[in-house]
């Protein structure tokens, strides 16, 4: 359970802390070469041979990362100063002999890397993810942890992390679970915060910011967070009961970091290369909302296959389409709420995601959960070989967030009193506060007690364990949305193509079933000429493809290794759908919309 005792920890005394703890230390002299030295102690080892780790995975990603690539110059003594003999039983271990019970290992970390599942020291920053930092040693994860940063002081360096502090720079952790769970930013950063009651408690929510803006727009960005993390509570009624009274967004929009977003227990991990001004608020937002969600669903709302969390091994979850998809809905929807987007814009942003899932093959192929399953192989995975994704794989981020659409909008046309809302407060009282992990099963069952019998079956029968597509149209335009094909006139080739410079490439496999599929093309072709019509006269290939029309039958002149080819080409007519604010929706299905849309 993701909840591990935290009513216990906090009643951790002094002294009770000063049991057997394994104690870190880590420091950064060489940060200008992204070196890290750390240093860890291990005390009362009872094993003959003391086996270390470096973490193969990491919370809140779902595929292998190889950590231990970057660990150099190990060395182990024992209490009394005596080097020790150091092993590698494989490329993720390294065994400790001879020890007097007293093992302290030193080791060199190369960390160039922010984002939400590597680590990244510079001279401007030490962005720590805890499994890609530290090793842990095996058979000693009980155990409480108490690690000190050393802190460049004249760099101005603050530590800011979701661990529980103690004294100067030194922070600790009721054992190795929340200690990999605690990503750690030290930098120059900035901080707001606000106290927000809940549940006759009050929690801090804390806002560190490393970035190059100013002040003044670190303030106007931090009224965004509060309006957002007010909205999300209201969909569960509460907040989560953070286990040190606070919680913390680790935020660093710098131009050396990789854009990404991370969940955790009391904190979030956000990185991205796009400063505050000149339109920066608006497009990282998005993450914030994302990423606060997660503190409710999946870190407490927590799926039985991610529990306990394995270090040693890719962690895969089939309710990654709940756990993030329907994640993915609310993060739009509560900028909405919040008045940071109109609705006009939520509305027309649907169609990005509808389009996507609705006109995949890979429907064919594999459902939501299913798709989740993929999960090793895509979130953040690494790979040479070319794969079929276009046709295999739909994201189980926008599949789920499809999905919480209908499902929302569906409970929403039953009687006018059931929404989405008040079936994840219900999940969230079943599963997230008591800490009892879900199965998908759980799900399809307090939907049946939510919104009656047979509701939820056919849902989960149909668009769970089936890859069937709810009546989007109907259901948009219930709340006054409308659904509509507007560019069916528009020739369709079912590719995506690469043009620069007068020369126009295939970048994608070919969608099966579609023009470019059936006529033979395939990713890397160099497209020649269409029905004799050169491309290298064209400004781009929207303008190129204008000169045709669906069902238009044409010759294509292209390049393959080398050689020229030609093939016959059909085209077909365009998919795609647009979502808009239906202006003469009756009052009905418009007051539906403003009860969907509007602030809480």
């Amino acid at each position: 359970m993701k909840n591990f005792l935290f009513v216990l920890s906090l009643l951790i005394t002094t002294s009770s802390i000063a049991q057997t703890l394994t104690k870190y230390e880590i420091s950064f002299d060489n940060a200008i070469h992204h070196e890290a030295v750390v240093t860890a102690e291990f005390d009362n080892v009872e094993d003959k041979v003391l086996e270390l780790l470096m973490s193969r995975s990491s919370p809140g990603r779902y595929a292998l990362h190889e950590f231990a690539k970057n660990v150099y110059n190990v060395k182990a003594f024992d209490s009394k100063g005596n080097r020790l003999t150091v092993t590698r039983p494989d490329p993720y271990q390294w065994n400790v002999s001879g020890h007097d019970g007293t093992v302290k290992v030193s080791y060199t970390l190369f960390a160039n890397r922010g984002d939400g599942t590597y680590s990244q020291v510079d001279e401007t920053h030490a962005h720590l993810n805890i499994p890609a930092t530290f090793m842990f040693a095996k058979g000693y994860t009980q155990r409480p942890i108490e690690v000190t940063f050393a802190v460049r002081d004249d760099l101005h360096w603050k530590v800011a992390t979701q661990l529980k502090h103690l004294e100067g720079n030194t922070y600790y952790a009721p054992d190795m679970q929340y200690f990999m769970d605690s990503p750690t930013e030290i930098s120059n950063y900035s901080e707001r915060s606000f106290a927000v009651a809940s549940n006759g408690k009050k929690h801090t929510i804390n806002f560190v910011l490393h970035h190059k803006g100013t002040e003044q727009e670190l303030d106007g960005y931090f009224e965004k967070v509060k309006k957002i993390v007010l909205q999300e509570m209201n969909v569960y009624g509460e907040l989560p009961d953070y286990d040190f009274g606070d919680y913390t967004f680790l935020v660093c929009y710098m131009p050396n970091v990789a854009g990404d977003g991370m969940e955790h227990r009391n904190s979030t991990s956000i990185t991205g290369t796009r400063s505050l001004a000149n339109g920066g608020m608006e497009k990282n937002i998005g993450t914030v909302s994302h990423e606060y969600f997660h503190s409710w669903n999946v870190e407490r709302i927590r799926p039985m296959s991610l529990e306990p969390f394995d270090f040693e091994r890719v962690n895969m979850s089939g309710e990654l389409w709940f756990a993030e998809g329907f994640t993915s809905y609310y993060s739009d929807l509560i900028l909405c709420r919040a008045g940071i987007i109109s609705q006009e814009e939520y509305i027309d942003n649907l169609a990005s995601e509808l389009n996507y899932v609705w006109n995949s093959p890979a429907r064919n192929y594999f459902d939501p959960v299913e798709m989740s399953d993929h999960a090793p192989f895509v979130d953040a995975a690494r790979s040479v070989d070319p794969v079929n994704w276009e046709n295999t794989f739909i994201s189980y981020y926008s599949y789920g967030s499809v999905l919480g659409l209908a499902l929302d909008l569906s409970l929403r046309n039953l009687d006018g009193n059931r929404n989405l809302d008040d079936f994840m407060k219900i999940v969230w009282k079943t599963y997230g506060k008591t800490g009892i992990p879900y199965t998908v099963k759980d799900l399809e069952f307090l939907l049946n007690e939510y919104a009656g019998n047979g509701f939820g079956t056919n849902f989960f029968n149909d668009y769970i364990f089936d890859s069937k597509m709810p009546d989007y149209k109907s259901l948009l335009a219930s709340v006054g949305v409308a659904f509509d094909q507007l560019h069916t006139n528009e020739a369709y080739l079912g590719v995506h193509l690469n043009f620069n410079s007068g020369r126009c490439f295939v970048s994608s496999n070919p969608f099966e079933g579609g023009p470019a599929y059936m006529a033979g093309l395939d990713k890397g072709d160099e497209l020649i000429a269409i029905d004799d019509k050169l491309f290298s006269g064209a400004l781009n290939v929207e303008e190129f493809l204008s000169q045709f029309t669906p069902g238009q039958t044409v010759k294509v002149i292209f390049k393959r290794f080398g050689e020229t080819k030609e093939t016959a080409l059909t085209f077909g007519a365009d998919p795609s759908y647009t979502t808009s604010i239906n202006e003469k929706a009756a009052k009905k299905e418009s007051n539906k919309r403003n009860s969907w849309l509007a602030p809480r």
